[in-house]
């Protein structure tokens, strides 16, 4: 059987349940705990940790029945009590999954399988979060150990080997005992943090990695080399994110005509073309470009037009432009010149301040930086709902609220399949009209694959898993 390697960019900064990261952190801490739910190939929610839930009409009371055959890496069962504990613990200790958790008032076991979630609102984002950090499960007893962060204990399929050395590699071997054995079908994973794009071709080309991530003048030497290459149409989005709409810091980016200015400045067809390569295409949205809450008629709304935009910032009282940092990540470095160079063009200077890479999430969440560039996944548009456009959302630090996009996504948690699709156009279309972020791009994606494993996952539903993956048959 062939073991799994992957490059992963940064390394975890935490595994404790509370401070999980659900970006590329998640290859990792997904195979160790399991969550109480899952996001299938198709990004629909499946029983996971939790055999089956239901939600009272109201959709204020959520009942899940726990699987009563799970048990922790270190040979004690899951019971209802380790499921309570972690949830209130990841909901109110004020970590990364705190705000997923931000609907739930309380979390009670009603019985030995029962686990009820009482919501202060409806909530149309809860499922999908309990498929991801927000639903990861460790033992009650673990929780206030401090060792958690770095020797997590699990009920997933693998456990970490002795070979990891955090912060380079993490090393994972699978558990016999597992209640679901045969959906992992690796007997080892590895994921080595390298940041740089090329280190990472080299150790894929090196035969160091079994799967990757390739840019596009990658590709030909890879297929020469026997790999096999997926492309995908639409894998990540390339986004400004103004998190200081209500001027805490930088009191123009209150202003809706300054927000729009800097939507006017980017030429996204140019960034498409010059840095993505043409594996990319334009956009002022974040929804999943495949997705039936794409809507079409929102691109092209803001032009490339720096005048336009200086005459903007001008209207709002910023003739001579002004100053903003943010924070320079890995994902950053590669746009940085752009960015300064299109944001310089109308007058607003920008400053890059080094952030380690696992203090991303902290970048954003911390209220330190008025904009941050940020490259994110295309989840399931209920998951992108409520990362971008909730009140409590991970990317609203600052909290800015509107009456009616508060409206339309409360709408979203009660709202049939077709209501909610027609809610989420509305949701796309008020953001892009009040700019609320600056979208800028869908970044493509290359996957290449040794002859032994085969990427299974092409609309990448399933957010960072190593289920995206599995043997070659």
């Amino acid at each position: 059987m062939k073991n799994f390697s992957l490059a992963i960019q940064t390394p975890i900064s935490s595994m404790e349940p509370a401070n999980l990261n659900d970006g590329q952190a998640a290859y990792v801490w997904s195979a160790i705990y399991d969550t109480l739910l899952f996001v299938d190939h198709n990004g629909e929610v499946q029983p996971n940790g939790a055999k089956k839930w239901e939600y009272d009409p109201d959709k204020t009371r959520l009942t899940l029945v726990i699987r009563d055959d799970m048990k922790f890496s270190d040979g004690q069962p899951v019971t209802v009590a380790d499921v309570v504990a972690t949830l209130e613990r990841s909901r109110t200790a004020k970590g990364l999954q705190a705000p997923a958790l931000s609907a739930v008032a309380s979390v009670t076991a009603t019985d030995d399988k029962t686990v009820v979630l009482q919501l202060s609102r409806p909530d149309p984002v809860l499922l999908i979060a309990l498929s991801q950090g927000a639903g990861a499960i460790a033992p009650a007893k673990a929780l206030d150990n401090k060792d958690i962060v770095a020797n997590p204990i699990g009920s997933g399929p693998y456990v970490l080997d002795k070979a990891t050395v955090p912060g380079s590699s993490y090393v994972l071997t699978r558990r016999d005992d597992y209640w679901n054995l045969g959906a992992f079908p690796f007997p080892k994973l590895t994921f080595r943090v390298i940041a740089d794009p090329t280190a990472q071709f080299n150790a894929l080309q090196a035969g160091e990695l079994t799967a990757g991530q390739l840019q596009p003048q990658q590709v030909a030497p890879m297929e020469a080399k026997g790999l096999k290459v997926t492309r995908l149409a639409g894998q990540a989005h390339l986004t400004m994110l103004l998190l200081d709409k209500k001027g805490e810091l930088v009191p123009a980016l209150a202003d809706e005509r300054v927000r729009k200015a800097i939507n006017m400045a980017f030429d996204r067809e140019g960034i498409v073309k010059a840095i993505l390569q043409g594996a990319g295409k334009p956009t002022v949205q974040i929804f999943n470009p495949d997705s039936k809450e794409y809507n079409e008629k929102l691109e092209g709304y803001y032009k490339y037009d720096v005048q336009g935009a200086k005459n903007l910032l001008a209207e709002a009282g910023y003739k001579d432009g002004f100053s903003v940092t943010m924070p320079s990540t890995p994902y950053s470095t590669t746009f940085e010149p752009t960015v300064t160079q299109a944001l310089g063009d109308i007058g607003i200077k920008v400053s890059w301040e080094p952030v380690p890479p696992q203090n991303t999430g902290a970048a954003i969440a911390g209220k330190k930086f008025p904009m941050v560039l940020y490259i994110d996944a295309l989840p399931a548009a209920q998951k992108m709902i409520g990362t971008y456009y909730g009140p409590n959302a991970y990317t609203n630090p600052f909290r800015y609220t509107d009456p009616e996009l508060e409206k339309l996504v409360a709408a979203t948690a009660t709202a049939d399949e077709a209501e909610r699709v027609e809610l989420s156009k509305k949701i796309a279309a008020f953001a892009t009209e009040h700019a609320l972020n600056a979208p800028i791009a869908y970044m493509g994606g290359t996957i290449a694959t040794d002859p032994g494993v085969e990427f299974v996952d092409p609309k990448s539903a399933m957010g960072s898993n190593v289920r995206q993956y599995e043997q070659a048959k």
